[in-house]
C-alpha cells in the first residue's frame, strides 16, 4: 500500500462507496444506500469519511453525534484492501473527530453472526454492552 489518505466524503464518491458497502454485505433491501448518503449529508457530513489509496477509495466510515453518544455506521474496507489496517485508521480518525466534539462514548451495531467484525472491534477496544438494540422505521425506503 502506498499513500493512505483519509478525507471527507464527496458526492462524486457515491457509486464507489456503495460498491464497497455491497461488497462487504452492508446493504440491506430496506435501506436505500443512496438515501442513506443523502440523509448523512444533511447531518454531520464532516463525520462521513473515506480512505483513499493511490486515488482509489479503499474504505468508508460514517460517524454521528447528537450530543449524548457517538455512533458508527458503514465502516467498510474494500475486500482487496482488507487486513492492511485501513479500518483501524478510519476508526482512529472518526474517533478523534467525535472526541473533539466532546463525545464521551461511541456506540455501534454489528449483526450478531458477523464474528469477524465483532473480533475486529474488540481488538481496537470496543466491548459488547449488555443491552438490546431496538429499532422502529419511520420512513420506508422502498
Amino acid at each position: 500500500m502506498k499513500d493512505l489518505t483519509i478525507r471527507p466524503f464527496a458526492i462524486a464518491d457515491s457509486e464507489e462507496v456503495i460498491a464497497i458497502w455491497q461488497a462487504c454485505g452492508l446493504t440491506v433491501p430496506w435501506n436505500d444506500p443512496h438515501k442513506d448518503i443523502a440523509r448523512k449529508m444533511e447531518v454531520n457530513p464532516e463525520l462521513f469519511l473515506v480512505a483513499e489509496v493511490d486515488g482509489r477509495i479503499a474504505g468508508t466510515v460514517m460517524g454521528g453525534y447528537e450530543g449524548h453518544r457517538g455512533w458508527i455506521n458503514y465502516l467498510a474496507v474494500a475486500p482487496d484492501f482488507q487486513r492492511q489496517r485501513i479500518g483501524v485508521a478510519l476508526m482512529q480518525e472518526v474517533e478523534a473527530k467525535l472526541q473533539a466534539l466532546g463525545c464521551p462514548k461511541i456506540n455501534l451495531q454489528v449483526r450478531k453472526n458477523n464474528r469477524a467484525v465483532i473480533q475486529f472491534y474488540g481488538q481496537i477496544g470496543y466491548h459488547i454492552d449488555d443491552v438490546i438494540s431496538l429499532g422502529k422505521r419511520l420512513i420506508k425506503d422502498d
